[in-house]
C-alpha cells in the first residue's frame, strides 16, 4: 500500500469516528429540568408586614415656675400634693431649698413609650394556625342498623336521598311503596307546618313576679371625685369667727375655741405634712384624703399625729392653739385639687 493509499485510509477512519461522536452527542436525551422548593428557613412565615402608626406624643404633665417668696410646701398645698412626692418628682434632695425661677413637675412622671416590636418601623406577627375541627357527633357518619360493614369508597350503606315536591298524594305514595326497613330519605320542597297543637306554647307569665333589685345609687360613685363620700365632719366645736370668701382671699374659715380643745380629722386620710413651714398659718396639719381633696388645720398649740400616719375619720389630730395667730383659734381650709373651697358646703348642718 502506498503512503497515499494508507494516509486517506487513516483519514477516513477519523472521519468515521468524528461522525459517530458527534451523532451520539446529538442524540442524548436533555437533562431532566427539576424546579426545587427553597428549603424553609425554620421560621414561620409572616403575613405582610405594615407600617407602625404614628404614636401620638404622651402629654406633658403641668408644672410650675418658682417665684420669690415660694416655698415647697405652699406649691404643692396650693396644687393639693404632697410635698415629698413633689420633691421626689423634681430630685429635690432638701425640700428647704428651691430656686427662683426652677421649673417643678406637677404631677408624676409618665411612662416611658412602648418600643417597635420589630427593627425597620414595622410590626410583625406569628401566623395563626386554625384549630383542627372537631366533627361532632351529629356530623359523623354511622352505618345504618341493617349493615355491619361501614361506609367505603366501594360500599356505600346509606339510601339515596329523593327530592321531590312536597305533596299529600306524593307522600302516600312513598309510604306504601317504599319497604319500611330500607325506605329511602325524603327531601321536601317544602316543609310541611306542624298542627296547632305540636307547636311549642310559651309558659305564662308569673303573676305577681318580683321586680329586678335596681342597683344602688352609691355604687357608681368614684371617691375621688364624690366629695359626699368622705362624710366631712366639723374638726372641732366653737363660733365661726371668719368665713370663706375668694374676693377677700380668705380660704378657709376661724373657728373660735380654747386652748388645748381637741383638733380632729374632719374625714379619714394620710397626715401628709406636720410642721410650722408656710408662712401664716403656725403649726399645721394637713391631711390628704385622696387624688382630689385634702384639708389643712392652722395655728395649733400641739400636734400629736406624725407624716406618713393614717387617720381615721374623727381621730385627734392636734391641740387648738394661737401659734401664728392674733387668738386662739382653728383656721381649717378644704381644697379641691388645691384650689380653696368653702368648707361650710361640705361640712354637716350645725
Amino acid at each position: 500500500m502506498t503512503a497515499f493509499a494508507r494516509s486517506r485510509f487513516r483519514f477516513s477512519i477519523l472521519t468515521f469516528i468524528v461522525a459517530a461522536l458527534l451523532g451520539a452527542c446529538m442524540t442524548r436525551a436533555p437533562a431532566p429540568v427539576v424546579e426545587r422548593t427553597p428549603v424553609p428557613s425554620g421560621r414561620p412565615a409572616s403575613p405582610q408586614a405594615e407600617p407602625v402608626p404614628a404614636r401620638a406624643a404622651p402629654e406633658a404633665p403641668p408644672t410650675y415656675t418658682v417665684k420669690r417668696g415660694d416655698t415647697l410646701y405652699q406649691i404643692a398645698l396650693d396644687h393639693g400634693l404632697d410635698y415629698k412626692e413633689l420633691a421626689a418628682w423634681n430630685n429635690i434632695d432638701n425640700v428647704n431649698v428651691i430656686r427662683v425661677g426652677q421649673t417643678l413637675v406637677l404631677a408624676a412622671p409618665g411612662a416611658a413609650p412602648a418600643v417597635a416590636a420589630a427593627e425597620g418601623g414595622v410590626t410583625t406577627a406569628p401566623l395563626a394556625t386554625a384549630p383542627p375541627v372537631t366533627p361532632s357527633a351529629s356530623d359523623r357518619p354511622v352505618a345504618p342498623a341493617s349493615s355491619g360493614r361501614p361506609n367505603t369508597a366501594a360500599f356505600k350503606t346509606e339510601p339515596k336521598a329523593i327530592k321531590v315536591p312536597y305533596t299529600e298524594h306524593a307522600l302516600a305514595q312513598l309510604k306504601e311503596s317504599a319497604p319500611r326497613e330500607s325506605a329511602p330519605q325524603v327531601a321536601m320542597a317544602e316543609s310541611k307546618p306542624a298542627p296547632a297543637e305540636a307547636r311549642a306554647t310559651p309558659p305564662p307569665p308569673v303573676a305577681n313576679a318580683a321586680p329586678s333589685t335596681p342597683s344602688r345609687p352609691d355604687a357608681a360613685r368614684v371617691p375621688e371625685i364624690d366629695d359626699d363620700s368622705l362624710g366631712w365632719m366639723w374638726p372641732t366645736t366653737g363660733k365661726v369667727i371668719a368665713s370663706f370668701s375668694e374676693s377677700a382671699n380668705l380660704k378657709g374659715i376661724d373657728i373660735a375655741g380654747k386652748a388645748g380643745q381637741p383638733v380632729v380629722a374632719s374625714a379619714a386620710g394620710k397626715v401628709v405634712y406636720v410642721g410650722s413651714g408656710l408662712r401664716g398659718y403656725g403649726k399645721l396639719v394637713i391631711v390628704k384624703h385622696n387624688t382630689t381633696f385634702l384639708s389643712a388645720y392652722a395655728h395649733n398649740r400641739e400636734i400629736v399625729v406624725k407624716e406618713g400616719q393614717q387617720v381615721a375619720k374623727g381621730q385627734k389630730i392636734a391641740e387648738m392653739g394661737d401659734t401664728d395667730a392674733e387668738q386662739v383659734k382653728l383656721h381649717f381650709e378644704i381644697r379641691r385639687l388645691g384650689k380653696p373651697v368653702d368648707p361650710v358646703k361640705f361640712l354637716p348642718p350645725v
